[in-house]
């Protein structure tokens, strides 16, 4: 798999992302808000908006949640700054944060809270950035899919993606980021459904930690991802 195996158990992850959905759901909200105020309501013709429905969907969120969403959002006076933070996690692991905020300084304030107490440091903006790249990752759960492995490749590479690896459980297909909308519409056009579909920064090379920077770099995690403003978080961790 490119980057760091965070598949490695999904049932893990699925009992995780029920707990938080409500949370999860908010976050994709200020992003559905953020899409239509730069885009318009229309997925059509908002290719960031029909890239971050495709985000919702894979999250489970429901189609009548999506629509309220955008319907709102087409005439909220609210307005979010989406901002990219860069650091280090223990061990010198690097961290890349997204966040969308209405308050600059409240958001830098608790990024750099949550590093501080987890043993990490914020950095300046393209200190770790160089060490990942901008890819599409699509990422299909086997037991998902009736699919069997090489018709499933044969289709991503014909629709454009770069690579295909497969795992114990997952399908993983990267596309460049400008093919990333026709690859994803290509394979949904399928019937595939899909664990993760989004544009990411993948990391080029991989940290490994002992069990103390494990905890440390998981705590770091959990305090970023309980942040209202932060939207997403990349690292080159390898779990």
């Amino acid at each position: 798999m490119s980057g760091h195996s965070k598949w490695h158990n999904i049932q893990a992850k699925k009992g995780k992302a029920d707990a938080a959905r409500g949370k999860i759901f908010t976050k994709l909200g200020r992003e559905l808000l953020i899409a239509v105020k730069e885009g318009g309501p229309d997925p059509a013709g908002n290719s960031k908006l029909k890239n971050v429905i495709a985000k919702c969907k894979a999250a489970n969120m429901p189609n009548d949640t999506i629509n309220n969403a955008i319907k709102k959002a087409s005439t909220s006076n609210e307005n979010y700054e989406e901002i990219t933070y860069e650091g280090y996690g223990p061990n010198g692991v690097a961290v890349i944060v997204e966040a969308a905020t209405d308050n600059k300084n409240r958001t830098a304030a608790d990024v750099r809270h949550a590093f501080d107490k987890s043993g990490g440091n914020l950095g300046t903006t393209g200190c770790v950035s160089y060490m990942f790249n901008k890819k599409g990752v699509i990422i299909i759960e086997k037991a998902e899919t009736s699919m069997d492995e090489e018709e499933l490749m044969m289709l991503a590479l014909d629709a454009g993606a770069e690579d295909f690896q497969t795992s114990e459980e997952i399908y993983e297909i990267t596309t460049d980021p400008s093919d990333f909308t026709s690859v994803r519409e290509k394979l949904e056009e399928s019937g595939l459904k899909f664990l993760e579909a989004e544009v990411q920064m993948v990391p080029t090379t991989t940290v490994t930690l002992d069990e103390k920077g494990v905890e440390k770099m998981e705590r770091l995690i959990e305090r970023l991802e309980d942040l209202d403003d932060v939207a997403n978080i990349y690292h080159n961790w390898e779990e």
